[in-house]
């Protein structure tokens, strides 16, 4: 291998690979016998919706880059057709692994914990009946039966929706006979339903409604002869093509492609495993993709909408211990939050210290007759919540309110145009941000008259102004009173509403102007000081890191012997261990109960620490193509604690890190007596059990 040339394509893992990789890390969870039964089966449901995403996303953009002739290679030297053939049987291979785990280990596990799914060979007699009553009352109603035939052609169904094709035999009342019907089930419609205890005994006992719509196929197509019924899913194109620079209305432009995108190209078509190869052939033809994109499951053929199983079973020993977060009530009294602010930074890790703290920011600059204006950005959040109901009631009382709402969220789109409308009726100034660049930051303004001044405070996070996100999600939170923080996210603040040039900002540093550069210039002086032989050290936690030049730096810094610890949760392009080149850097993917989601970047910096929080990966959609902040932590006392209850623990962890090899392949935890889970001690260290 060319050590020299840092371009070199071997010195780079594959984003697609690495993002399914990153997968199995998540499947593996299902299959950790340490883990609360329900807990594992949680796992799988992500992993189902990750794939998912996966497909609609990344497999879709391949598939256009392939139909388009795009040869271009990527930084691990491979085309589009090539990476499309990769990913593909590694997929197949993922959701053969899925259904071997459902079936063939958490369901017996399931069911020795008295929680049973019966199929239709195991039904008594009175729990069909029950089955039937329900299906004539509940489901009946709902569905609608589609003949294939000249006038009623293949319809169009809706993306990842669940489906049946029916295969009959005789005519009907209008003496047709197309041979083939498809049944469409509502999303109305549980996908699990619950039988009475009197018809099952003790212990859970459920049904899937594809075994119902199956045993009953009959019903919907009287007179005629049901031989065949198999369900099948499409999973579709969901990336939104916005021409955003003719577009003279965001909003009304989204709400169009939002529902284009329910019918985008098929990518993905998954089928009862039973399914005859003569059905599944019609239904390739019909979705006009070839039978390397047919996946036959062994169950149903939507994983995720299974979830609804971990609501229905009230069992608390099969779950992960419940906490309480820590919450400061000395915050809860009006205008503390300003007074504590002007004495010290509040420094706050979620979700083992409570995002409560964040709304009674918010709650409190509402109802303060002092403060004048309230500035947030919103990516991800509720339309009903407690900050929004907040932002409603300060606009209604004349407090001057602005949001900056990122309608382009991915799938988040229909829930943040109708948060835009809520606020707009309430009287608040509502904008979209910058067009071509999303909006990614996550901060909110405060301003507020005090002694005849007007007097700034902010809080800026790692995470999203998302309630329910923020219990499961590791973030950061930092508010402050700082003068020169809050004064730079003013401007932040006016480069999103108004125009006008980069104004240069003196802490924040902020993408698509100064991130970037200013990472590179940090990692190169850490370089520079290992060459002199003084000490140096990096330590990065981010959810992905894939950016080219930012891997070079990274490799370079190590060629000069500066020791690199690199947390990355996810998508991982840098190659480490290798000889002569990354040998000093070390990567581990940590995967808990709570999905690590903080960004930390620390410098050694001649022990004059540098450490950033950030809303940004390192990703080139992120530090190019997106409103990012990262923002200094300098208190000394909260430095050590970012570095203690974040860097150190993480680094230390042997019971939920992954260890990155240079062949590609991530080293399991290894359970020893010693064994140490960060985020086990922080819900003792932090949390209120």
């Amino acid at each position: 291998m060319d050590t020299e040339n840092l371009q070199n394509p071997e010195l780079y893992f594959n984003r697609e690979l690495s993002q399914l990789a990153f997968n199995y890390r998540v499947l593996a969870q299902a299959l950790d016998e340490s883990l609360p039964l329900l807990e594992r089966l949680r796992f799988l449901f992500i992993c189902s919706s990750n794939l998912d995403e996966f497909f609609e996303i990344r497999v879709a953009e391949l598939k256009q880059q392939v139909a388009f002739g795009n040869r271009q290679l990527t930084q691990d030297g491979r085309h589009a057709e090539e990476i499309l053939q990769l990913v593909v049987a590694e997929a197949h291979k993922f959701s053969w692994e899925q259904y071997r785990i459902l079936n063939k280990i958490l369901m017996p596990a399931l069911a020795q914990q008295a929680i049973y799914f019966i199929q239709r060979p195991q039904w008594t007699e009175q729990q069909e009946v029950f089955i039937k009553q329900y299906f004539r009352s509940e489901i009946l109603p709902v569905l609608t039966p589609i003949a294939l035939d000249v006038a009623h052609p293949f319809p169009r169904l809706v993306n990842k929706s669940l489906n049946f094709v029916v295969s009959l035999e005789g005519k009907d009342a209008f003496g047709r006979d197309s041979g083939l019907a498809i049944i469409h089930a509502p999303r109305s419609l549980h996908r699990i339903i619950s039988l009475p205890v009197e018809l099952c005994g003790e212990g859970d006992h459920f049904v899937f409604l594809t075994s119902i719509i199956h045993a009953h196929a009959n019903d919907l197509f009287p007179g005629m002869n049901v031989t065949g019924c198999y369900q099948f899913r499409l999973t579709r194109n969901s990336e939104l093509l916005l021409k955003e620079e003719v577009a003279d209305d965001l909003l009304n432009t989204l709400k169009g492609k939002l529902f284009a995108r329910r019918f985008g190209e098929v990518v993905r078509l998954e089928v009862a495993d039973y399914c005859p190869d003569r059905i599944a052939s019609f239904l390739l033809r019909k979705c006009n993709i070839p039978t390397e994109f047919l996946y036959c499951v062994s169950g149903p053929v939507n994983l995720h909408r299974l979830s609804i199983i971990l609501d229905k079973v009230k069992r608390s020993d099969l779950r992960y211990p419940s906490f309480q977060p820590a919450f400061d009530t000395n915050l809860l009294v009006a205008g503390n939050i300003f007074k504590l602010l002007k004495e010290r930074d509040i420094l706050l890790h979620h979700p083992y210290q409570s995002f409560q703290i964040v709304e009674e920011f918010v709650l409190q600059a509402a109802r303060d007759t002092r403060v004048l204006a309230i500035k947030i950005t919103l990516y991800r959040t509720e339309t009903k919540s407690t900050i929004i109901d907040a932002l409603v009631s300060a606009a209604r009382a004349g407090v001057e309110v602005t949001a900056v709402i990122e309608l382009r969220a991915r799938f988040d789109e229909e829930e943040n145009i109708a948060l835009a409308n809520r606020l707009q009726e309430a009287g608040a100034l509502v904008v979209y941000g910058v067009v071509g660049y999303k909006t990614h930051a996550k901060m909110t303004l405060v301003v507020r008259r005090e002694h005849k001044k007007l007097a700034r405070y902010v809080h800026l996070g790692t995470g999203n102004y998302h309630h329910q996100t923020a219990k499961q999600y590791v973030d950061l939170s930092l508010l402050t009173h700082d003068a020169e923080i809050t004064t730079d996210i003013h401007y932040v603040f006016q480069q999103l509403t108004g125009m006008g040039g980069a104004t240069k900002l003196k802490k924040i540093l902020h993408a698509p102007f100064t991130l970037h550069k200013m990472l590179l210039t940090l990692i190169a002086q850490e370089e520079a000081e290992a060459r002199l032989g003084k000490p140096a050290k990096i330590i990065i936690k981010i959810n992905a890191l894939t950016e080219s030049s930012l891997i070079q730096a990274l490799y370079r810094a190590s060629q000069a012997g500066v020791e690199i610890d690199l947390i990355v949760r996810g998508i991982c392009c840098l190659r480490p261990g290798i000889p002569g080149i990354s040998e000093h850097i070390r990567v581990r993917s940590v995967i808990g109960c709570f999905l690590e989601h903080s960004r930390v970047y620390y410098f050694y910096n001649s022990g004059n620490e540098k450490l950033y929080l950030a809303s940004a990966d390192w990703m080139e959609r992120n530090l190019f193509h997106r409103v990012e902040i990262a923002f200094p932590i300098e208190d000394k006392h909260l430095v050590a604690r970012v570095k203690q209850e974040v860097l150190a623990l993480l680094l230390g962890d042997n019971r939920e890190s992954w260890l990155l090899q240079a062949d590609g392949t991530y080293l399991p935890p290894t359970i020893t007596p010693e064994t140490i889970s960060a985020q086990a001690s922080l819900i003792a260290q932090l949390g209120e059990s």
